[in-house]
C-alpha cells in the first residue's frame, strides 16, 4: 500500500471521451490546469504529454507531486466495447444460467424485437460443481473438490485468463468459495480470480453473480492499465501514491482498484458531482442539480443538503438506459455503492443525423477526439453539435482547450449546409439552432431521471453546470425546465479534475442484514457495523477515519428498498433510524404509513472516509484579460445578436446576450438573462425574467 509522502503538490487527471483534463494544486495552493485530446488507443500517451506540459507550465519538479488522483472511463468502456478478458465462471450446480435468466426485467416490455445483451461469459465457459451452503450458512452438501479441479483444467485449456467463483449462499458462509479458490490457485497460480463473497457478501444470486463476473471481466484490463500508468509516472520521477475515483465518489488506492475494478466503473462522472457537492456549499447553494456535459455524454445528479444521491445498484453496458430508471434490464447489473447518476449520449461531439423519416437526431454516436467534429480539422466529416454551436456563434475559433486548438468555422458551416439545412430546406442558422434545442431536450432526459422519477420537482433547484459544454447549454436547459438560476463554477471545463482534489479516500463495506427494525436488531447491527468498520480501516491502512452508515430499508410487504443515510454509528437508535426511513419514503413517494407499520432492514453499508487535502477553487491561475470583443450569435426568434465576448476574469455583471469565456469552456448568457460574478468566483446566471429557448 502506498504511504503519504512529504511532497505537497497534488495532481488530478480525468479522462473523458473527447478530452483528458488535468488540474495541479501546487505547494502554495495555486491551481494550474491543462486540457488535451484523449488518446483512446493508449490513454497514457495523452496523460504523459499532459503531465509534461503541466509541470513545465507550473514550474514544478516531478518530485514535488505528493498525490496523483485519477478518474477514468476505462472500466465502462471495456464493458461497452466488450473488450475485457476471456472470462470463466465456476458456480453451483443448477445455477449455470443465472446470467441468462437475469432478474426477468426488460427495458421495453412490449418490444418483441428487443434482445437482451449477450452475457460476458459464454455458456461453455460457465462451469458447475456440486455442493451447497444453505441461506443460514449451514452446509447441506460438501463441495465436490475433484469437480473444481476438472472444471479448472477445462477453463485453462480454453484460454481463459480470468475466473469468477460464485457459489450459492456464499455471503452467509464463504467456506466453499474459499476452498474452490485454493484449489484453482494450486494448479493455476497466475490466473486472475474474483470471489463473490469478497466483492458482494449479500443475498441475490443474479446481482452477486453479475457483479463478480464484471469484476473478473474487467480486472486484467484495469490491472494492466494501473501497471502501465505507474510505470509512466516512474519514468517521469513521480513517486507519489496513485488513487482512483470510485463510482461512489470516494478515492481508493490504485492497488485496490486493480483488484476490485467494479468500484471504478463509473469513475469519471462521480468526480464532478463530488466537487459540486463540496464547492457548491461555498457558493451558498448546497441543494442543486449537477449538469456535466462533455464531448460524448450529458450526466445529471441531484445534490440535497450538500449530499449527492446514492444508489446501491446500477446498470452498465445499457447505453442510454440509465435515464430509464423505472425500467431496468438493458445492461449488466452491478451492485456496488454509486452516486445516483443519469446519463444520455448527447454532448459536444455527438453526431447529428437524420432518421428514415428525415427527422434530425442527436447522438448517441460521437465523433470523439479522433477524428472529432468537422471543425477540428482532423479528418472528421460528420456534422456534430459542436459544429452547430460554432455556426450559431456560440463558440469562436479559439474556444477549445485554452486556444491550443483552432476551430474551422467554414468547415462547420459547410457540414451544416450539406448534411442538415440543405436537406431540410432551411438556413444553416435555423437548422443549427434546431439542433441546439433538440440537444437541450435530449439532455433534459438525464435531469428528469434524477428529479421527477425520484419525486423531486426540478423547478425547485438551481443547475450547477460544468464540463466543456455544460455552461453553454445550461441556460437553455434551465429555462425549459423552469429553473431560475444557473451556477457555473471556476474552471468549468476541467471541473471533474478539480472534483478529484475535493474528494476523500473512502472504503465501503456491505453486508446482508435481514431484520425487523427493533431493539434486538439494533444490538446486532452495532456489532456488525463495528466489524465492517474494522475491516475497512485495515484495508485503508490509515487510522482515524470517519465512519458513516447507510441501510437498505422497506416497509414490511414492500418489494423494493430505499437507500437511507443513517449518519455516524454512535447516533443510531430505533427512533432515529425509523425517522430517517420515513423522511426518505415521504420524499420519494409522498406517502408515509402509520407509525406502527413495521420496517425491515435488508442490508447495511459502512463508509470509512479519510480527507486527503483541501482546495480553494479561487486560486486558479488566470491570464490578464485581453481587449474586449464582440461577435454575432443566433438566438432563435431574436435572430442574430451582437454579443459581447467577456473573459471570465473581467466579468462583474453583464446582461445577455453575451458569451463569458474560460480557457476551457464558454458560458452562454441568452437575451433576457443576467450573469454576475460572485465573491467565491462562480458565475451566477439569473433567469427570473423568463428567458425561453
Amino acid at each position: 500500500m502506498n504511504e503519504p509522502t512529504t511532497a505537497t503538490a497534488r495532481l488530478a487527471i480525468d479522462i473523458g471521451g473527447t478530452f483528458t483534463d488535468f488540474m495541479l494544486e501546487d505547494a502554495d495552493g495555486a491551481l494550474h490546469s491543462y486540457k488535451t485530446l484523449t488518446t483512446h488507443d493508449d490513454y497514457t500517451i495523452a496523460i504523459g504529454a499532459g503531465i509534461d506540459r503541466l509541470i513545465e507550465n507550473a514550474g514544478l519538479a516531478p518530485a514535488e507531486i505528493g498525490q496523483v488522483l485519477h478518474a477514468t472511463t476505462l472500466g465502462s468502456n471495456t464493458l461497452l466495447e466488450r473488450s475485457g478478458a476471456r472470462t470463466g465462471l465456476i458456480t453451483t450446480s443448477g445455477f449455470r444460467d443465472v446470467l441468462e435468466i437475469r432478474d426477468l426485467r426488460m427495458p421495453r416490455l412490449y418490444d418483441q424485437d428487443w434482445e437482451k445483451p449477450r452475457t460476458l461469459v459464454r455458456r461453455r465457459w460457465r462451469r458447475v460443481v456440486s455442493g451447497r451452503i444453505l441461506a443460514d450458512g449451514s452446509e447441506m452438501a460438501p463441495l465436490d473438490e475433484d469437480a473444481v479441479r476438472v472444471e479448472t483444467e477445462m477453463l485453462r485449456s480454453e484460454g481463459i485468463t480470468s475466473i469468477a467463483i460464485c457459489l450459492i449462499n456464499a455471503y452467509a458462509n464463504p467456506a466453499h468459495e474459499r476452498r474452490a479458490a485454493e484449489i484453482v490457485r494450486e494448479t493455476w497460480p497466475d490466473v486472475h480470480l474474483s470471489l463473490s463473497h469478497e466483492l458482494l457478501p449479500e443475498e441475490g444470486e443474479y446481482p452477486r453473480t453479475s457483479t463478480c463476473v464484471i469484476n473478473a471481466y474487467v480486472q486484467p484490463v484495469i490491472a494492466h492499465y494501473v501497471a502501465r500508468l505507474s510505470e509512466m509516472m516512474r519514468e517521469r520521477d513521480i513517486s507519489a501514491p496513485l488513487f482512483f475515483m470510485q463510482s461512489n465518489g470516494g478515492l481508493i488506492p490504485a492497488e485496490i482498484a486493480a483488484e476490485q475494478p467494479i468500484h471504478i466503473i463509473e469513475s469519471g462522472p462521480a468526480a464532478g458531482v463530488i466537487g459540486a457537492s463540496i464547492l457548491g456549499g461555498s457558493q451558498g447553494t448546497d441543494t442543486m442539480i449537477t449538469l456535466d456535459i462533455g464531448g460524448t455524454t450529458a450526466k445529471a445528479a441531484l445534490v440535497e443538503n450538500g449530499l449527492p444521491g446514492k444508489a446501491t445498484e446500477f446498470q452498465v453496458g445499457g447505453h442510454v438506459l440509465q435515464t430509464e430508471r423505472l425500467l431496468t434490464g438493458g445492461g449488466f447489473s452491478l451492485r456496488v455503492p454509486a452516486i445516483d447518476l443519469a446519463e444520455v449520449g448527447a454532448g459536444g461531439g455527438s453526431i447529428v443525423s437524420r432518421d428514415a423519416a428525415g427527422i434530425p437526431q442527436v447522438g448517441p454516436r460521437s465523433a470523439g477526439s479522433d477524428p472529432g467534429p468537422a471543425c477540428y480539422g482532423r479528418g472528421g466529416s460528420e456534422l456534430t453539435v459542436t459544429d452547430c454551436n460554432l455556426t450559431l456563434g456560440y463558440l469562436n475559433e479559439t474556444s477549445i482547450a485554452g486556444g491550443e486548438m483552432t476551430l474551422d468555422r467554414e468547415a462547420a458551416l459547410a457540414a451544416c449546409e450539406t448534411q442538415l439545412s440543405g436537406p431540410l430546406g432551411t438556413s444553416p442558422e435555423t437548422a443549427a439552432h434546431g439542433v441546439f434545442e433538440l440537444s437541450c431536450v435530449t439532455m433534459i432526459q438525464a435531469i428528469r431521471a434524477v428529479t421527477t422519477e425520484r419525486g423531486r420537482d426540478p423547478r425547485e433547484f438551481s443547475i450547477f453546470a460544468f464540463g466543456g459544454n455544460g455552461p453553454l447549454f445550461a441556460a437553455g436547459i434551465a429555462a425549459t425546465l423552469g429553473c431560475r438560476k444557473v451556477i457555473v463554477p471556476p474552471s468549468p471545463g476541467v471541473f471533474s479534475a478539480m472534483g478529484l482534489l475535493c474528494a476523500e479516500i473512502e472504503i465501503h463495506k456491505t453486508r446482508s442484514f435481514r431484520r425487523l427494525l427493533d431493539e434486538s436488531a439494533l444490538d446486532d447491527l452495532r456489532g456488525i457495523i463495528s466489524e465492517m468498520s474494522a475491516l475497512a480501516e485495515a484495508e485503508a491502512q490509515r487510522p482515524g477515519g470517519r465512519v458513516s452508515v447507510t441501510a437498505r430499508m422497506r416497509y414490511v410487504g414492500q418489494s423494493s428498498d430505499l437507500i437511507v443515510a443513517l449518519g455516524a454509528p454512535e447516533t443510531l437508535t430505533v427512533d432515529t433510524m425509523r425517522r430517517a426511513f420515513v423522511d426518505e419514503h415521504d420524499g420519494v413517494f409522498k406517502f408515509v404509513a402509520p407509525e406502527d407499520e413495521p420496517i425491515r432492514i435488508t442490508a447495511l453499508e459502512v463508509a470509512y472516509a479519510i480527507p486527503v487535502g483541501r482546495l480553494d477553487p479561487s486560486r486558479r491561475r488566470m491570464s490578464t484579460p485581453g481587449p474586449a470583443s464582440r461577435q454575432r450569435a443566433w438566438f432563435g426568434d431574436a435572430g442574430w445578436c451582437d454579443s459581447p465576448v467577456i473573459e471570465r476574469s473581467a466579468l462583474t455583471e453583464a446582461e445577455g446576450p453575451c458569451l463569458v469565456v474560460d480557457p476551457d469552456a464558454t458560458t452562454l448568457v441568452p437575451p433576457g438573462a443576467t450573469a454576475r460574478m460572485t465573491a467565491t468566483g462562480a458565475i451566477e446566471i439569473d433567469l427570473t425574467d423568463g428567458y425561453g429557448v
